[in-house]
């Protein structure tokens, strides 16, 4: 819960390199990265303009069974607007 509150606080903050840093730094230290660890991540880099890393994400999503939901797809997509 911890790391997806600071993951959530870099997507108000544009700082989507350090969201995909902390996410990487969960699988390291074998915590779950779930659907909301990864839609803040993507919502990180929706609002940066990078919308690679977000399919990127949203790819890592599906390969590794993550539920993808409404709140990735949406970010996803907004994502690829920009």
């Amino acid at each position: 819960v911890h790391y997806n509150a600071v993951i959530g606080t870099c997507m108000s903050d544009s700082q989507w390199r350090t969201a995909l840093v902390l996410l990487s730094d969960m699988s390291l230290k074998c915590i779950c990265r779930n659907t909301i660890s990864y839609s803040a991540c993507i919502s990180a880099c929706e609002k940066a303009g990078e919308w690679q890393t977000a399919l990127t994400l949203h790819s890592e999503m599906q390969e590794r069974t993550v539920t993808v939901d409404t709140v990735s797809f949406s970010a996803t997509i907004s994502a690829c607007e920009k």
